[in-house]
């Protein structure tokens, strides 16, 4: 007879298969079935539980035996509870141990920690010394095998997330990576690089990122590493048994440098921040540095500035616009290195400008500095010149006829709008009064290739492209104005206003009176829109006042039938304090009058920034909306109209639009 086992949460009682029954028809998983609260198959000779009266559900026994809560000694600071759902609203989990992404069950903790069932329970048996799990599994040398590049796709052991080929390996068959040496790891050791406190292996989760003590990498929150919490001191496995080379010479810097251990903190002379233990001491220079720091490049680029950057010990104060990093916009320490520009008298902190290789790279003495200057990538060809040597008829790859110069802001063209930018035509312009094709100067001077700093492929050129619909990768708008698209990403778009109005410049805004500054870690409410996030930003430091990239991009002036008579004004500031003035006049709804909202002086009318932006405001009215590489037959390409009042049904969603 197959045992009868409590229901674990399910509404029948579950019958345990595969555990030496002699009832073959109860005893085996009779389908192909998957785990109710882990997702993962099980196997016909595995343990595990199943509902007699429910097709299809089935538990591991290990899942169905989950404790609701486990204390972990490998993160005993709070426990891990077990939950039904995804912890977090807006995002999906990824386990901190095998890195690989969840859906079901999930052993969570209140700081962000999440684990599979059979990973946490998995590494709780190992931190007490439970190995039965291992007692049937092969071990793997990869010394013995042949094919390098087998042992290349072996993937990364789980503990220590070195490539599992380095060492001795459990068989992939147990269903974990892991070195046979991490396994055997003791959950408590001295190091001499911390006498104070015993170092416990942990997982590490802090609110702000640490480095490794011995090669100063910054540690990721995934597999375990040793630490002493208190003293917010970590290092990774493989660098606790590490022996530094008495002698290093990089042909970054010009003199050999030679170890020099310390038992006391120093600081590092090329980055300014504190080290322990392991520091290399260049004799002729004077100065002393983590080991990572010796080849530190003498040159990057960085996304966060437009010239090349130079590594420098020393600067004199005089020499600088301002002491502020203008990636973290903290103080530097002038006595220690930095990166520096000489020609806009600027610096960076070494950690922050080096911090992820998606912001920079690594400049060789003759590269020439301005890839996107090149005559060869000008959109435009000079047709005729005025005295003043001013352009004033031209010739634009993207049009077919030549286009004339416009100074004049006319009343017939009050309802244009730029081809580029899709904003509404202010001079200086040019135009082709056949087409109605019109471009201000700007947006009609822009390379056909070029740099954007916001895009991750910094050494890519950007290439322009126009005439169908795409989703600014920066902004989140859609639009079929110009856009630089790159060819090695294929996909990412981003839009002329983005590429024109986000510089790594401080940026002036009407809305307030100091300089913007690039942010990337900015917490809390930006103060066009109200919205509420975490990450990059326009940035007062001074006053903690914020913009994200839609407010910066909005345009200034806007069209809405609500004023057919004026165009309405982006206003900063609602200087009426009477309660009963702050509505808009196109949804009729009350509007925050500390939120940017357009405005018409001469008639008193004022509505809410979407109100007036509508759904497609960067899409040009009378063009076709069409797609990347998509292609319509003439007699059914829609046409992007304005909106009327007695307008059809989508023939879609059969709802009006």
């Amino acid at each position: 007879m197959a045992r009868v086992f409590e229901n674990f949460g399910h509404q029948h009682p579950l019958i345990l298969l595969n555990e030496g029954d002699d009832d073959q028809h109860n005893n085996q998983t009779e389908e192909e079935a998957s785990c109710f609260r882990c997702g993962e198959k099980v196997l016909p000779s595995a343990p595990s539980l199943r509902c007699g009266e429910c097709s299809g559900f089935y538990l591991h026994k290990i899942c169905a035996e989950a404790l609701l809560e486990v204390n972990h000694p490998y993160h005993p600071n709070h426990p891990l509870i077990l939950l039904q759902n995804n912890p977090y609203q807006s995002v999906g989990w990824s386990c901190n141990f095998c890195d690989k992404e969840g859906e079901r069950f999930v052993y969570h903790c209140s700081c962000n920690l999440d684990f599979h069932i059979k990973c946490a329970l998995f590494t709780y048996n190992i931190a007490q010394s439970h190995l039965e799990e291992f007692e049937h599994v092969a071990y793997e040398d990869p010394t013995t095998k042949n094919d390098g590049e087998q042992l290349e796709n072996l993937g990364e052991c789980f503990a220590c997330w070195e490539p599992l080929a380095n060492s001795v390996y459990f068989s992939p068959d147990c269903g974990f990576n892991l070195h046979k040496e991490c396994v055997e790891l003791p959950f408590k050791i001295n190091h001499k690089c911390h006498r104070r406190h015993p170092l416990l292996l942990q997982f590490l989760i802090m609110e702000e990122p640490l480095s490794c003590k011995i090669c100063q990498v910054t540690v990721e929150r995934r597999g375990l590493v040793y630490c002493c919490l208190p003293c917010k001191f970590v290092l990774h496995i493989q660098c606790v048994s590490f022996s530094p080379p008495l002698i290093i010479d990089d042909k970054s810097h010009p003199h050999p440098f030679n170890l020099l251990r310390r038992r006391a903190p120093f600081f590092c002379d090329a980055c300014g921040t504190v080290g322990n233990g392991v520091a290399y001491l260049c004799l002729t220079c004077d100065i002393v540095v983590h080991q990572k720091y010796i080849s530190l490049p003498r040159i990057i680029k960085s996304r966060f500035h437009e010239h090349y950057i130079f590594h420098t010990y020393f600067i004199e104060e005089e020499n600088l616009k301002s002491w502020d990093c203008i990636i973290c916009l903290k103080e530097i320490n002038m006595e220690y290195g930095s990166y520096y520009c000489s020609d806009c008298k600027i610096v960076a902190h070494v950690n922050c400008a080096t911090k992820d290789t998606n912001w920079y790279y690594v400049v060789e003495e003759k590269e020439d500095e301005n890839l996107s200057d090149s005559l060869e990538f000008s959109s435009i060809t000079v047709i005729e010149m005025n005295d003043i040597e001013e352009a004033t008829e031209i010739k634009h790859f993207k049009h077919m006829h030549h286009l004339m110069l416009g100074s004049i802001e006319m009343v017939e063209y009050v309802d244009k709008c730029c081809d580029g930018c899709i904003l509404p035509l202010t001079p200086p312009y040019f135009g082709c009064l056949d087409c109605g094709f019109f471009l201000h100067k700007g947006c009609a001077e822009l390379p056909k290739k070029k740099q954007v700093w916001l895009h991750d492929c910094q050494k890519e050129l950007l290439t322009l492209i126009s005439d169908y619909v795409f989703v600014c990768k920066i902004c989140g708008r859609l639009s079929n104005g110009f856009g630089y698209i790159c060819n090695r990403c294929g996909k990412e778009h981003v839009c002329l206003k983005c590429v024109s109005s986000l510089t790594q410049h401080p940026v002036n805004s009407p809305g307030h009176p100091h300089p913007l500054f690039f942010y990337l870690e900015y917490k809390g409410k930006f103060h066009g829109c109200g919205d509420k996030d975490i990450g990059a930003a326009y940035y007062c430091k001074g006053c903690n006042f914020a913009l994200d990239f839609r407010c910066i991009t909005l345009p200034t002036r806007a069209q809405h039938k609500c004023d057919d008579k004026h165009l309405l004004a982006l206003t900063y500031h609602d200087h009426n304090d009477y309660a009963s003035t702050h509505y808009c006049d196109i949804c009729e709804e009350r509007r925050d009058s500390s939120l940017w909202f357009y405005h018409c002086a001469t008639c008193d009318a004022s509505a809410h920034v979407e109100c007036v932006l509508g759904r497609l405001p960067f899409i040009k009215l009378g063009s076709i909306y069409k797609r990347m590489n998509q292609d319509y037959s003439i007699r059914h390409a829609p046409i992007v109209v304005k909106k009327i009042y007695y307008y059809p049904k989508c023939f879609r969603c059969d709802m009006p639009c």
